[in-house]
Parts: C-alpha cells; sequence; structure tokens
C-alpha cells in the first residue's frame, strides 16, 4: 500500500466511529470472526480498545490483521483501522494510484 492510499483510507476512516471494542479479555476467536465478517462486508472498519484491556493496540493490530489478511492502516492511541480489500465485483472503496 502506498503512502497516497494510506492517506486517503485515513480520511475515510476519520468520520468513521468504531464499531468494534477490545476489551478487559483482549482478543478471542469470536472478536477475530465478528471482524473478519464486518471486512467482508464493509473493507474499512475501525476498532476500539478499551482501557481495561492489558495487550499493546499496536500488536492487537497486528495479530488481527495477521488472523483475517488484513492491513493496518493506522493505530492511533486506542483506535486501530484496518482495510481488507473486496472481491473484483463487491468493491467498495476504489484506492488512488
Amino acid at each position: 500500500m502506498t503512502s497516497k492510499q494510506r492517506a486517503y483510507l485515513k480520511s475515510l476512516a476519520m468520520t468513521m466511529e468504531p464499531i468494534f471494542q477490545i476489551g478487559k479479555s483482549s482478543l478471542t476467536p469470536e472478536n477475530t470472526k465478528a471482524i473478519q465478517e464486518a471486512l467482508d462486508a464493509r473493507e474499512l472498519i475501525k476498532v476500539s480498545v478499551l482501557q481495561n484491556c492489558m495487550d499493546d493496540p499496536r500488536e492487537i493490530a497486528q495479530m488481527v490483521a495477521e488472523r483475517t489478511r488484513s492491513q493496518v492502516v493506522q493505530v492511533i492511541g486506542k483506535k486501530i483501522v484496518l482495510y481488507k480489500e473486496g472481491k473484483d465485483e463487491k468493491k467498495k472503496i476504489v484506492l488512488p494510484r
């Protein structure tokens, strides 16, 4: 992903609200499955890591990205933005070249 594409995705994510929260139990298989389904449907999602989660948000972002085959766009504080390119016929976000 180029820096221009990353900047474009960041700008789209600025207007989004987090759709998942990762809490005290950290990353569970249920969370991972739900995030995978959301990425398949939306391509770009924002996840919030709650204060009571003891794990580092950057580590959580890397684990989620590996498990869902997505890309980490941004981790700022306790917010994670993930992107997974959709199939050709279902593509919702067209990245700049």
